[in-house]
């Protein structure tokens, strides 16, 4: 599972097929890279009604899965959202599960250490090495 917070370019109507399949596409315009990204999710079924209320320009947390497939010798990959919700963790999106997520809640990163990392000089011991070990 996956995670990115960006603000809301685009949210499409949902489609309908003749299967009966639905899905309603929307795009997340993510700037804390040097170059902004647009990335195109998907919600299908019954997720199509949790983008109604969100709206274009609003900043929001999207977790979502990477889906794959391969249809006529051509491969495919789609993002397919599984949450969203404000990015500022507002009530709209709800926090923790919500009626929409059918993951497991997310594990809690480790924060990261304020120290900073040993070198490679610091990491050899010297003792660990004999002039004539073979190193493999």
């Amino acid at each position: 599972m996956y995670e990115v917070v960006g603000k809301i370019k685009l949210i499409n109507e949902t489609q309908s097929f003749p299967s009966g399949f639905t899905k309603r596409e929307f795009v997340v315009t993510t700037a804390h890279d040097k170059y902004p990204q647009d990335l195109k999710f998907e919600v299908v079924k019954d997720k199509c009604s949790m983008l109604d209320q969100f709206e274009p320009e609003q900043d929001v947390q999207v977790n979502f899965d990477i889906r794959g497939n391969e249809y006529n010798g051509r491969y495919y990959v789609n993002l397919a959202c599984w949450k969203i919700q404000p990015a500022d963790g507002g009530a709209s999106g709800g926090s923790g599960r919500d009626e929409y997520s059918q993951e497991p809640p997310m594990r809690q990163r480790p924060a990261p250490s304020s120290q900073a990392e040993p070198s490679a000089a610091e990491l050899r011991n010297e003792d660990d090495f004999d002039d004539d070990d073979i190193p493999f």
